[in-house]
């Protein structure tokens, strides 16, 4: 048996999301991400859900490609791609039956994932217990367990409060004015002055004038939702980098490195509960 005869289907495609589908795609295992039929993922530059928009995304030399069904993109992994299947109702995770679901959804509350749904399920950060609704648990925030695979209980509460990046926290997330449609006036990358319009938060489907979203400080777009995506008041639309550099904004985060590894500890350390005991001649080998 080999790694990659094992799928592991991740449920969303965000940044910490594609950190895990990088490190276990590089590991060996069969990867699947499903995601909404219309994310609203900011650091879209290292994100496996923009394949949603664009079809198709390369992060770090691992490619995402937007599949019309889940067999279709099993097919894909033949030729070292990542498929992203639109899923919105778990029936990926019916039809596939995949022996690890990870939910990297960062909803921070309890949604429908659920210990049954696979041999082992490991869940992200707030929101699921240990032994409860998932099988493991790994910490996503920032600090000495970051990364950190409980097998009881739970992550860290969430704390309402962005985590600081170049030593700034609340000031670096851009967020709506108001209900709308929002249409990015700058690309992820982009260097910014404060007080320049990042992007506008309108009425109007087709862009126009609106309400504008302002960079606060000087800094690079490190992350912005895509054109056409509503939003509600106060909700997240973009992130600033105070650090500058550009290079960031296409780079895994170590944080997303961090969880990845600590889903990849979670998933060999259960692997009794979701790889078939090796044959008699195997173990009397004293393979593992």
């Amino acid at each position: 048996m080999h790694l990659s005869d094992f799928l592991v289907l991740i449920r969303g495609g965000g940044d910490l999301g594609t950190g895990v589908a990088h490190r276990l795609h590089r590991a060996g295992f069969t990867v699947m991400v499903a995601e909404l039929p219309q994310p609203r993922v900011v650091r879209r530059a290292v994100s496996f859900a923009e394949a949603v928009y664009s079809e198709k995304i390369t992060v770090e030399g691992v490619t995402a490609h937007l599949a019309p069904d889940p067999m279709v993109g099993m097919a894909y992994t033949v030729f070292d791609e990542v498929p992203v299947v639109v899923d919105a109702d778990g029936a990926a995770l019916r039809q596939m039956r995949p022996p690890v679901v990870v939910d990297a959804r960062m909803a921070k509350r309890p949604l429908d994932t659920r210990s049954a749904d696979a041999p082992l399920v490991v869940g992200l950060g707030p929101g699921f217990t240990a032994g409860v609704d998932c099988h493991a648990v790994v910490e996503t925030h920032r600090g000495h367990n970051l990364g950190r695979v409980y097998w009881d209980g739970s992550a860290e509460l969430d704390t309402g409060e962005p985590e600081p990046v170049g030593g700034v926290a609340r000031a670096r997330v851009l967020r709506a004015p108001r209900d709308g449609v929002v249409f990015g006036q700058k690309q992820i990358g982009d260097t910014v002055k404060a007080g320049e319009t990042v992007a506008v938060v309108t009425d109007l489907a087709q862009g126009g004038d609106g309400d504008s979203v302002v960079a606060p400080f000087d800094g690079v777009v490190r992350g912005l939702l895509h054109d056409g995506v509503p939003v509600t008041a106060k909700m997240k639309v973009g992130d600033l980098d105070p650090r500058g550099v550009r290079e960031y904004c296409f780079l895994i985060s170590d944080k997303a490195r961090a969880v990845g590894g600590g889903v990849l500890e979670a998933i060999l350390a259960g692997r009794r509960q979701w790889m078939p005991e090796p044959p008699p001649e195997v173990r009397d080998k004293g393979l593992p």
